[in-house]
Formats: C-alpha cells, sequence, structure tokens
C-alpha cells in the first residue's frame, strides 16, 4: 500500500505540470524560448542518464541481456511507431504549427501519460529511490511538453480556461496508469521487470529523437555549448543520484 501511495502521489505532482501554461501567457515569447532550451537540454541529459546509468543497469540483474535489449529495441521502434500514428509532437515553442486538431494531441497525449503511469508504477515497485528517479527525469520532460500543448490547444480554438482543464484531466490519465500498473503487476509475473528496458527505450527515443533536434537547430556557437553543458548537467545529476543511492 506504501508503494501504491507513492505512485499516486508522484502521477499527482507531474499531472500538475498541465497547469503550467497558465505561468506562461505573461512571459514575453522571447524570455521564455531562452528558458525553454535549457530545460528541454536538462531533460534530455535526464533521461539519457535515466535510461543508461538506473534503468538499464537494473533491467540487466533481471533479464538476460538478450531479452533485454531486444525489448529496448522493441520500445523505442513502439514510440516511433505511436508518434506517426497518433501525431505525438512535443512541440516546444509557445505557437506552435498545427499538425492535427486539438482533440487529437489531446488523445495522443492521453495514451502518453498512461504509459507513464505504467512506467512510474513499475519502477516504484522495483525500488522506491528508482520510481524517484524515473518520475524526476518523466517531469522535466513533461514541462516543455506541457507548454507546448498549451500553444497547440490555443491555436486549435480553445479558449485558455478550457486548454488548461482539458490538459489537466488528460495529464490525469498518467495517475490511472499507475494505479492499473499497481495492480496488474500482481496479475502479470515480472511484469516490472520488462517495463524496466521498456522504458529505457522510451527514454532514449524521446530524447535522442525528440529533444536534442530541438537543441541542436541552435546556430549560436556559445548558446549551443550553453545547451550542451545543461546537457551534461542533467546526466551529471543522474550520476550523483546513482552515486548517492550506493553509498
Amino acid at each position: 500500500m506504501e508503494r501504491l501511495i507513492f505512485i499516486i502521489t508522484a502521477n499527482f505532482l507531474i499531472s500538475l505540470a498541465s497547469l503550467i501554461g497558465v505561468f506562461t501567457i505573461s512571459i514575453k515569447e522571447k524570455i521564455l524560448s531562452k528558458f525553454l532550451l535549457s530545460l528541454i537540454s536538462l531533460s534530455a541529459g535526464a533521461l539519457m542518464g535515466g535510461a543508461f546509468l538506473h534503468l538499464l543497469p537494473e533491467a540487466s540483474e533481471k533479464l538476460n541481456s538478450g531479452n533485454m535489449y531486444q525489448i529496448v529495441l522493441f520500445s523505442f521502434i513502439l514510440f516511433f511507431l505511436i508518434e506517426k500514428l497518433l501525431h505525438w509532437r512535443h512541440c516546444h515553442k509557445k505557437n506552435c504549427d498545427v499538425h492535427t486538431f486539438g482533440y487529437m494531441n489531446l488523445f495522443g497525449d492521453a495514451v502518453h501519460n498512461f504509459i507513464d503511469g505504467l512506467v512510474i508504477a513499475a519502477t516504484f515497485l522495483t525500488d522506491i529511490r528508482l520510481g524517484i528517479i524515473t518520475s524526476f527525469a518523466i517531469a522535466l520532460h513533461e514541462i516543455p511538453q506541457e507548454i507546448g500543448d498549451f500553444g497547440v490547444l490555443l491555436y486549435s480554438g480553445f479558449s485558455r480556461k478550457k486548454a488548461l482543464f482539458a490538459n489537466f484531466l488528460v495529464a490525469l490519465t498518467a495517475v490511472f496508469g499507475g494505479i492499473i500498473g499497481y495492480f496488474l503487476s500482481f496479475q502479470i509475473e515480472n511484469m516490472t521487470s520488462y517495463l524496466l528496458p521498456f522504458t529505457a527505450g522510451g527514454f532514449i527515443y524521446i530524447a535522442a529523437s525528440d529533444l536534442m533536434p530541438e537543441i541542436r537547430k541552435e546556430t549560436s556557437l556559445r548558446k549551443s555549448m550553453l545547451s550542451f553543458g545543461v546537457f551534461l548537467v542533467g546526466i551529471a545529476i543522474m550520476f550523483l543520484v546513482k552515486f548517492i543511492g550506493h553509498e
């Protein structure tokens, strides 16, 4: 029961990131873009560090290497397929080009958040410290994504209040994913062991395919080096957490 409380709390707190759109309304676009680029860099580093320093080492203790790497590859391909089928776009600019209707964007986010909930449940059931680390990495990724989603909904014709409310309701699907993941773990043997490399594959895909290309668009050498430094900080945070955890 203690772990279920951790799972629900972590998912609910991450869901609150959907309300961050309200704080971006009054921020000048130039300032917001600078802030977002640093946050995206930090998120990319945290996701990569979480995958290679925490999730994969943990998974290697529970699965043979052949199965583990096949699951990572399957997850990477599946995330790519989901993005294509649902037009799951992680746009990080305040005014994004609309490639789908606002409701399709909400549907894609609901699927995404539900998977996040399953992932967080699996990591907390494996180890509370790993659950906290995974939740931190997901939270960093959620903030720029939610700002982008808020912009997409506004551009699609949603009012600000409706966009915030819809975003928050969709974000709560992570809580349902966490609860379902918790109870499924008692029905499906070794479910958490298989979800660890699945999560790692998703983290690697999001960081490499979505976040890092955004960083690469920066043309200024000084800003590029700054973004790269923040990216390394994200990895360093995950390394320090791993080092402290083994003390």
